[in-house]
């Protein structure tokens, strides 16, 4: 069982940036891929950005590369989302989510693929 915590969000106005932290209550052994996901009102939850944790390889969802930067720190079992150059259309709750270790194959940025979920962190952008 993995449980995570995410935090992070707030408000911003469009063009700024926000960081999210998820942090893991065990080793990134116990994951294989860990991401971010995001629902806005009367929207699917929709995939952002992943990371295998244990090879480094990044996702990105085509809204968000070029803008968005997924990390981690093995070290503290925190995975980060820097959002830059937000925009109104990001406005959601974002939540963070985890694999279990032995995942291999399927869509990364689905989220049917991952079992454990953040709380999730609210972030909104106003125009």
């Amino acid at each position: 069982q993995v449980q995570l915590v995410d935090s992070g969000g707030g408000s911003v106005q469009a063009g700024g940036s926000l960081r999210l932290s998820c942090v893991a209550s065990t080793s990134s052994s116990s994951t294989k891929y860990m991401g971010w996901f995001r629902q806005a009102p009367g929207k699917e939850r929709e995939g952002v950005a992943t990371i295998d944790t244990r090879g480094g390889a990044t996702y990105y969802s085509d809204s968000v590369k070029g803008r968005f930067t997924v990390s981690q720190d093995n070290a503290k079992n925190t995975v980060y989302l820097q959002m830059n150059s937000l925009k109104p259309e990001d406005t959601a709750m974002y939540y963070c989510a985890a694999t279990y270790p032995w995942f291999s194959g399927g869509n990364v940025l689905s989220p049917t693929t991952f079992t454990y979920w953040g709380q999730g962190t609210q972030v909104t952008v106003s125009s």
